[in-house]
């Protein structure tokens, strides 16, 4: 049987949400062993002069805990 704990982050990008993903995971994956899977919890834009210039997710991160 295993345990697992979950952890919010969040990851910004200039790119896309796809691209905030990706880093949120790939920084939690240097830190957090066993990451094991990941669910948006909310996505949200910074507006600058009426155009996006940044993509914010919040990632709620389940990795299991090592015995």
């Amino acid at each position: 049987m295993s345990v697992a704990k979950i952890t919010e982050i969040q990851a910004s990008s200039t790119k896309s949400f796809d691209d905030a993903m990706q880093a949120g995971i790939t920084r939690a994956n240097k830190t957090l062993r066993n990451v094991s899977g990941a669910w948006v919890k909310s996505q949200k834009v910074v507006v600058e002069n009426g155009k996006i210039t940044e993509y914010r997710v919040l990632l709620k991160v389940s990795f299991v805990l090592a015995d």
